[in-house]
Order: C-alpha cells, then sequence, then structure tokens
C-alpha cells in the first residue's frame, strides 16, 4: 500500500484499538490533542455517557492528533476536537457538534436503534469486564496526567458498574487522595467488603491514604523544609520533611531526602527512611518509571 514503517505501525494501532472493537461495538472515536482546551472540557462528557452507555456496547477510544497524525489525515480532521461514531470499521456519524451529555446520549440511541450493536445479549458478563478494563486504564492515565478529579469521576461510574472489581475500588481511592480528598478516600476504603480489601492493588492504595495523612499546609511545609535544612543530622527533621513533602506531591524532595538518609545511616530507628521509600512506590506503583528509576537509586546506595 505504499505505507512507510511509522505508517503502517500507526495503521496497526488504530486497528487494534479502534477498528477491531467496531466490530460489535459502537465506538465513539475522540481526536483530541493536549493544548486543545475544548478537547479538555468535552473529555469528561464524552467519557461519562460513554461509561453509562457500556453495557449498551458503546465504547470510548482517544485519538491525540499530534501522535497519530498520519490516522487524523486518513479521515481529513480539520479541527478539535472532532468525534465520530464508528461501527464494523466505518463512520457512521458525526459527534463533533454533541457537546452536551443529552444531545450525545440522544445521536448514541438513534444510531444503536439502527445499527445490530453487540449490547446485553450473550457473552455480556465478559463484554462488562472488557468495558471496565477499558475504562480503568482510562482513570489511570488520567490520574498519572495528575487531574485526580477526573480521574476520580470515571472510577466512580467504574465502581458503580462492577463494584467487585479490585482495580477500580483501589483507582479511585487513589485518585480522591490525589484530588485531596481523603475523608472520601477513607470512607470508600471502609465500605469495601473485607475480603476485597485484601486485595493488593487495595492495599497499595491503602498505602497511598497513610501516606496522605501526613499532609500539612504550604507554611508548615516551608517550616519543615527549612528545619530539616538546618540539621541535616536530626533524622526525625528529615523524615518528617519528607513524609510531608511526598503528601504535597513534592515526590522527588520526598525521595531525595529519604535516600540521603539512608546513605547517612541505613539501620537509624531501625531502617524507618527505607521502609518510608519503599511504602512511597508501593503506594506510586512498582511498574511507574519514577519509582523504577528510584529504586535504581536505592539499590547503588544499599549494594554500591
Amino acid at each position: 500500500m505504499g505505507l512507510n514503517l511509522d505508517e503502517q505501525k500507526a495503521v496497526d494501532r488504530f486497528r487494534k484499538d479502534v477498528v477491531e472493537p467496531s466490530m460489535s461495538k459502537l465506538v465513539i472515536l475522540d481526536f483530541w490533542a493536549e493544548w486543545c482546551g475544548p478537547c479538555k472540557a468535552l473529555a469528561p462528557v464524552l467519557e461519562k455517557v460513554a461509561a453509562e452507555y457500556a453495557d449498551k456496547g458503546v465504547v470510548l477510544a482517544k485519538l491525540n492528533v499530534d501522535e497519530e497524525q498520519f490516522i487524523a489525515s486518513q479521515f481529513q480532521v480539520r479541527s478539535i476536537p472532532t468525534v465520530y461514531a464508528l461501527f464494523q470499521g466505518q463512520p457512521v456519524a458525526d459527534l463533533t457538534n454533541a457537546r452536551s451529555e443529552s444531545q450525545l446520549k440522544q445521536m448514541l440511541d438513534q444510531l444503536l436503534e439502527q445499527l445490530p450493536v453487540n449490547g446485553g445479549d450473550g457473552g455480556a458478563a465478559q463484554r462488562q469486564e472488557q468495558d471496565v478494563a477499558q475504562f480503568v486504564a482510562m482513570g489511570e492515565q488520567i490520574l498519572a496526567d495528575g487531574d485526580g478529579e477526573r480521574a476520580a469521576g470515571i472510577f466512580a461510574q467504574v465502581t458503580e458498574m462492577m463494584p467487585s472489581n479490585a482495580a477500580a475500588q483501589a483507582g479511585l481511592i487513589r485518585a480522591l487522595v490525589a484530588a485531596g480528598r481523603p475523608d472520601e478516600a477513607q470512607a470508600a476504603l471502609d465500605a469495601l467488603d473485607p475480603a476485597l480489601a485484601e486485595d493488593p492493588v487495595i492495599r497499595t492504595a491503602k498505602s497511598a491514604l497513610e501516606l496522605a495523612g501526613t499532609q500539612v499546609d504550604e507554611g508548615e511545609l516551608q517550616a519543615l523544609r527549612a528545619a530539616a535544612a538546618e540539621a541535616p543530622a536530626d533524622m526525625d527533621k528529615q523524615l518528617a520533611f519528607a513524609e510531608a513533602a511526598f503528601a504535597a506531591n513534592q515526590r522527588d524532595e520526598a525521595a531525595d531526602t529519604l535516600l540521603a538518609m539512608i546513605e547517612h545511616d541505613r539501620e537509624w530507628n531501625e531502617g524507618a527512611a527505607r521502609a518510608k521509600l519503599l511504602q512511597i512506590f508501593e503506594a506510586v506503583g512498582l511498574e511507574d518509571p519514577w519509582v523504577v528509576a528510584t529504586r535504581r537509586r536505592l539499590s547503588r546506595i544499599l549494594f554500591g
């Protein structure tokens, strides 16, 4: 077809992420970009409606036009946000002008009446699990981008859809923590079934909630930072600042302080600095790139 390697890879990604799901689902395809303000305003509407219509066979796919220029050009995207509905690999409607929930739902209802979309018949449980996994992944990405409020909204809808999904419940707790709503995060944790609360991903969220308990205001943080700087050998002051720094999303400062403590005296207070750093790793996620890099720094200190 005369495609170069990058274009072929783009086509393969699009086939896997959009075309294949559209063979049985109605895919809402959102063309967006990081710099696009209207895109960010529309995104929560698309996410909310897609989650509500998941059991009817609707899924949401997002395509960053800066990263996927070739695909965007094939759709002749001239401005963003541009939103299409796709079914069986073909665009079936332009949803761009549906900027409110009611408008979008009206258009989706019309499409679902006309198309043989695979909704609530055989295999519904499996499809629901797939839909949940899709929205959990979306929530995790939004949380990683630093938008705790939006992530909490997505995870809340997923937990309503499938309360027994540990990943969604853990995501909700972590997102509420990131959004500065620790009391609601604690309530969500307390409401869990005891068996579900023992899931490893829930324990990770619990660590994030516990670390958020050391949150202080900006003035207190500055005072703790100054106290730690003035007394670098005072381990209690170093630890207090590290805990407050992490709770304030200053995780680089927190890690630098704890690593310096470990290098100075790894056995202090029965290894309290290392234990705190490991708790931070668990709260952030062991596969997170920041955690991987910081673990390498820890290994260099411990093993030379």
